[in-house]
């Protein structure tokens, strides 16, 4: 540790305090000015700071619960479901039984506080307890150890992590764009590509090219550990089948599968069918099974599958597609 630094338990430079919930049933409890933060909401802000909150107390809501008001720029960490969510309120706010909020003394920035917690957060994360849902208690926390430079040298840190984080953040939304562009390019390309159609081509109902046009199961299936892959439209993705995202079932079970129907052939063309529509990918190993949200197109040789993915991937067949789909509340490719 660098001269001039020292080492302090969280509860001897911050103040812990828990939150609190007034009984949802009161109405007057609810819809005030007093700002009010879960856990849940902390989970889906991508800036450290938070100055609005979606629900807020009354008076009554605020008196009447364990809830208390905490200053401008203390820390609140989410100590459970889960534990590491982290933000700085920058006006007063309150929070639910789900946070403890850290109000630092005059020896602790409150964003070197913030960044340090944000470092430690698998360390948090395993002083928590319980059977249920692990929760980290205030005595845990107050225990835990934060290392204290002098004031200047906290406001050095922080503004290189700024800096830096920054520079992450530009990058990202940098690499974002050149993504979209480089779709749109490949897009446009894939469009002119079967519109501006050379000599020799000619057109044909999409089941002149097919040996099988069906869908997959529909009967609940077993999950297991390992085994076949079962396909269902959320796991054809970018062109491709995501076989990381895609639950697994028994040899036993996929073996029982019709093979015309369910247990798709490598070279067989996958087209999501229902509620996502349109998303098209081929097939390149024999261990999958596809449910009745995927169709199995499956080529007769005079179409290439690769051509016929790309085929009903661009536009024009998209807008027919999704067009054509029927259904009230979830549409459907027929």
């Amino acid at each position: 540790m660098k001269r001039g630094w020292t080492t302090k338990r969280i509860g001897d430079v911050c103040e812990v305090v828990n939150g609190g919930t007034p009984r949802t049933s009161v109405a007057t409890y609810w819809g005030g000015e007093h700002l009010w933060i879960t856990p849940a909401e902390m989970g889906k802000r991508e800036s450290p700071y938070v100055d609005n909150t979606e629900r807020k107390l009354t008076d009554d809501g605020l008196r009447e619960s364990s809830a208390r008001m905490l200053p401008p720029y203390s820390v609140i960490l989410s100590s459970r479901a889960p534990i590491g969510h982290l933000v700085i309120n920058t006006r007063p706010m309150s929070t639910n039984q789900g946070c403890k909020s850290l109000i630092p003394d005059s020896t602790i920035e409150h964003k070197f506080l913030y960044y340090y917690l944000s470092s430690i957060v698998e360390l948090l994360d395993a002083l928590g307890t319980g059977a249920t849902f692990r929760e980290l208690s205030g005595g845990k926390l107050r225990e835990v150890s934060v290392p204290i430079a002098p004031l200047s040298e906290q406001r050095r840190i922080v503004g290189v992590l700024d800096e830096a984080f920054a520079g992450l953040a530009t990058a990202q939304a940098n690499t974002e764009k050149n993504v979209q562009n480089a779709r749109a390019l490949f897009e446009s390309h894939l469009h002119s590509v079967f519109t501006q159609r050379g000599e020799g081509w000619v057109t044909r109902p999409l089941a002149d090219c097919l040996e099988l046009i069906t869908y997959g199961f529909t009967n609940p299936m077993p999950t297991t550990l390992e085994g076949p892959y079962m396909i269902t439209a959320k796991n054809v993705v970018g062109g491709l089948v995501d076989y990381a995202s895609a639950r697994r079932t028994s040899r036993e079970a996929f073996c029982t599968l019709l093979t015309d129907k369910s247990r798709p052939e490598v070279g067989d063309v996958l087209l999501t069918k229902d509620g996502t529509l349109g998303r098209v990918a081929v097939v390149d190993r024999t261990d999958v099974c596809i449910n009745q949200s995927v169709a199995l197109l499956r080529p007769n040789g005079r179409m290439n599958p690769d051509f016929m993915r790309l085929l009903l991937s661009s536009s024009s067949y998209q807008k027919r597609m999704i067009a054509d789909a029927g259904g009230a509340t979830i549409k459907h490719i027929y």
